[in-house]
């Protein structure tokens, strides 16, 4: 990305012109920030020559691809073919990768808008959505997302997680709440073939669980996971799937959409299939674990302990019926449960973000198809944003990319009204780091992080799963400060 060109006056015609590239900083390198840099240097205006640009990527782990390292279960079916998409848009040289820089504490607004004539807000949605019934506060009372990222590494976590509880409720019916629940089922050492922290193993293995409820508010064929989830259950070793044929109700709109969507057909058809399977005494079933899948659940509220106030010992539910249109009203009915931890998977909800407006209701900047709005619903000039903070956290990764998509086409539609950068330079926002001692990272310090913990794998015990002995893929680095080091000297020795 070359910047040998003079840059011109702030809101002058030449701004993105080949007298300069465009500078566009994108704060988040998960999915979503990664698909809209790789979008705007494929655009067209960049493919003709027309349009150069300059793009940041910002990020406030040491190591790039957000939602992917820090969001999906480490045996996740489609993780790895992601990661290599991802890798290679940022191994190509043409963005520039900035790790371990947290946007409001070490760049703020201000600072973006003097370097980039465009910033692009792509942070995701990493808190759990509420669930505001009684008992929600009980020790043993937990949100999936805090799990997740116990198990997935996350360097801001505690590395200690209490698994303590031999059943266990996990409340939603998307792909988060399975993946949760195939975790917290499965047999650690079947998961030492992913990258696996060594301290989640090691709690993971010493799980006295024998039973894991997900429990859903409608019925089978409302569910929001999906078919490749769904199926993944099935191949842990050792657990059986648990059924009930009282949950499998019908009515005319789950009828239409089966018959229409074969997304739904085919998770129908799984489960009914399962059921069918099933022995119709549980006690027949051998499995050391049982991941039991409940449906026309809705929760009411967590039980306390007697015998231990303030913990979790129970929950009530309200047993459910659809009502012909695919949505359910109560029956009534209350059941209850012995559980002893409650991991609610109900949805992600955005966090806010410094100097820029927040709608706290649903979690997302305020914007207009991808361009920030200010408190009075006017655009805010060169600012934007994609992904699960522009929308909200709904859909699949790859529906990331129709909002990229989105977002990018109104940038290059008023790139010529663009409010441009005081400070264009690539050595400035460097400048700046390095004069505020921020520890950043690089892409070049990634491969090195990338390297080390596969040669950690490559040096570990192989994997003692029900197959064999299986060498295990990678051991993810925890620290923080670790990772910071392992990056910036394995970058340095690069440099030299």
């Amino acid at each position: 990305m070359s910047n040998t060109n003079p840059a011109p006056a702030r809101g002058t015609a030449e701004r993105g012109s080949v007298q300069r590239p465009l500078r566009i900083a994108v704060v988040g390198s998960g999915p979503a920030g990664v698909y809209a840099a790789d979008l705007l240097t494929k655009s067209a205006p960049v493919a003709s020559g027309e349009l150069t640009l300059s793009i940041d990527l910002f990020d406030r782990y040491p190591a790039p691809y957000g939602l992917i390292r820090y969001g999906v279960a480490p045996d996740h079916p489609r993780i790895k073919g992601i990661v290599n998409a991802l890798h290679k848009v940022l191994d190509r040289g043409d963005i520039r990768f900035f790790g371990n820089v947290d946007y409001g504490t070490d760049l703020s607004l201000e600072d973006l808008q003097r370097h980039y004539d465009a910033v692009i807000f792509a942070t995701g949605a990493i808190k759990d959505a509420d669930l505001n019934i009684p008992g929600i506060e009980l020790e043993g009372s937990f949100g999936a997302a805090d799990f997740v990222s116990w198990y997935d590494g996350h360097p801001d976590v505690s590395r200690e997680w209490p698994l303590d509880a031999k059943e266990i409720a996990v409340i939603g019916n998307g792909n988060v709440a399975l993946d949760v629940a195939r975790v917290l089922s499965k047999h650690a050492d079947e998961l030492l073939v992913t990258e696996i922290p060594d301290n989640v193993y090691r709690i993971l293995k010493e799980s006295p669980v024998t039973d894991v409820h997900v429990f859903g508010r409608r019925g089978p064929a409302q569910v929001k996971f999906t078919p490749l989830e769904l199926r993944e259950l099935s191949h842990s070793h050792d657990v059986d799937i648990v059924l009930y044929p009282e949950d499998f109700e019908f009515d005319e709109a789950s009828d239409r959409e089966i018959q229409s969507n074969n997304q739904v057909k085919t998770m129908v058809g799984t489960l009914t299939n399962w059921i069918a399977e099933q022995p119709e005494e549980l006690s027949e079933l051998t499995a050391s674990r049982r991941l039991h899948l409940h449906f026309l659940h809705s929760p009411v509220e967590i039980v306390d302990s007697a015998e231990t106030p303030g913990r979790v010992a129970g929950m009530r539910f309200e047993r459910t019926e659809l009502d012909g249109t695919g949505n359910v009203r109560g029956t009534g009915e209350i059941l209850e449960y012995p559980i002893q931890a409650v991991y609610r998977a109900i949805g992600y909800f955005g966090s806010s973000l410094p100097d820029v407006e927040f709608d706290h209701r649903r979690g997302v900047v305020p914007n207009d198809g991808g361009r920030v709005l200010d408190a009075d619903g006017a655009f805010v000039p060169g600012v934007y944003t994609t992904g699960w903070i522009k929308r909200g956290p709904v859909g699949l990764i790859g529906h990331t990319k129709g909002d990229a998509l989105e977002t990018i086409g109104h940038i290059l539609d008023a790139r010529e009204e663009l409010p441009s950068a005081v400070e264009p330079e690539e050595a400035a926002v460097v400048a700046l780091l390095e004069g505020r001692g921020v520890d950043y990272t690089t892409w070049e310090g990634w491969l090195a992080l990338d390297a080390h913990e596969k040669a950690l794998g490559a040096a570990a015990e192989p994997a003692p799963t029900h197959k064999g002995a299986v060498a295990r893929e990678r051991v993810k680095v925890v620290s923080r400060e670790e990772m910071v080091a392992i990056s910036n000297d394995g970058a340095a020795v690069t440099a030299g």
